[in-house]
């Protein structure tokens, strides 16, 4: 009987030791989205009681589709931030990867260009603001060693996104380049001996073994930054409070400024879970390219 009771406790022992994570996931994730939810069923301005706040089913939803002018353009910059974030910082970071792959100072090089990861959104924001200064900054000062014009980098609604764009690229290599780097040392080094015995080109080595092998970690950069370019925000609220005229005003941005500034949270959440759709249709497709990589990989 004592060996039964001891082999019972011992048996309810793992979910003792997972009980804080469950707890945790439960009040700040499932009770949080819930909650979300049923706000954005209904008008509320957070001052009012939640026991006596309107019901409106879909009209905040439909509000924002039909009604609110700045909805659909806010949506297409953050898609134009997102797109153009992932695909630059992506790009690049593969070929340094790939070219710092045999440099005796690797370690080096990756630790310095994964230094903004681990630095203040806001500290980056702050420094490149201050070099797009258009009177005092960094790069007007150059432009004017050659006489060029200097130009007003987050001043203008032609090149505020494109700026904003190059400050999220620079500070998100790093992420990646580590990524290519761990993938590439995965790599078989016995495939590039036989190409090279082949009398392969380093073109083809890298399109024919180096990309298809890094697809998992290819696929996985690009979904998961485009998923955290989504969901920018204090870039583009330090740097250019989105604007000017809208030009860089991201979901994000717009989303806290219908919260806490026009005090309309019902349309608010139903933004966030617009977002939240996006994001999940986004994971869908990410699980679907993976599971077709993986079975042809295999």
């Amino acid at each position: 009987m004592k060996g039964q009771r001891h082999a019972g406790s011992s048996r309810f022992t793992p979910y003792f030791f997972i009980l804080p994570a469950v707890v945790f996931y439960a009040i700040f994730f499932l009770f949080s989205i819930g909650f979300g939810l049923w706000v954005s069923f209904r008008e509320w301005d957070m001052l009012t009681p939640l026991d006596k706040t309107r019901f409106v089913g879909l009209s905040n939803y439909v509000y924002l589709f039909t009604k609110d002018d700045l909805f659909l353009p806010v949506l297409r910059n953050t898609l134009v931030f997102a797109i153009g974030s992932v695909l630059f910082s992506t790009a690049i970071a593969l070929l340094l990867a790939v070219a710092l792959q045999n440099n005796p100072r690797r370690g080096l090089w990756r630790t310095l260009y994964f230094l903004p990861m681990v630095t203040s959104v806001v500290a980056i924001a702050n420094i490149w603001r201050y070099l797009y200064d258009p009177n005092f900054g960094l790069f007007n000062g150059l432009l004017s060693l050659f006489h060029i014009p200097g130009l007003r980098w987050i001043d203008s609604t032609a090149l505020a996104m494109p700026s904003l764009i190059a400050v999220s690229v620079w500070a998100t290599i790093g992420g990646a380049l580590l990524l290519f780097a761990a993938g590439l040392e995965g790599i078989p080094t016995m495939y590039y001996e036989a190409a090279r015995l082949d009398g392969c080109s380093g073109w083809n080595e890298f399109r024919h073994i180096t990309l298809p092998l890094l697809r998992p970690t290819l696929l996985f950069v690009l979904i998961t930054g485009f998923i955290n370019g989504l969901q920018s925000f204090a870039l583009t609220m330090i740097m250019t409070g989105g604007g000017p005229v809208n030009s860089t005003r991201v979901l994000a941005l717009y989303m806290y400024e219908t919260a806490f500034q026009n005090f309309r949270m019902g349309r608010a959440s139903a933004m966030a879970f617009v977002l939240f759709l996006i994001i999940f249709l986004i994971t869908l497709l990410q699980l679907r390219i993976f599971r077709r990589g993986g079975v042809e990989a295999h």
